[in-house]
């Protein structure tokens, strides 16, 4: 199933600094097809949060790098 990940929001993420941690969760989430609502909800933080950390227009707080990070090595 597809969730639809907006071309937008992909050629920003692939503009996007790989180092930045939202950016590099966000590369991992489109390329398996994660919804953004299971991210968000998964940490507890709004999908528009996010879509942002995604695009790398904002960087997660460091409360949420570690997380992120799980999430990260989980999937």
């Amino acid at each position: 199933m597809s969730y639809g990940y907006s071309s937008r929001l992909i050629a920003m993420n692939k503009r996007a600094s790989k180092t930045k941690l939202g950016v590099a969760l966000g590369r991992k989430c489109i390329a398996l097809d994660i919804p953004v609502t299971e991210v968000a909800d998964r940490l507890g933080v709004s999908r528009m949060t996010v879509y942002n950390w995604f695009a790398g227009t904002h960087e997660p707080q460091r409360l949420y790098a570690s997380a992120i990070n799980t999430l990260l090595s989980s999937l």
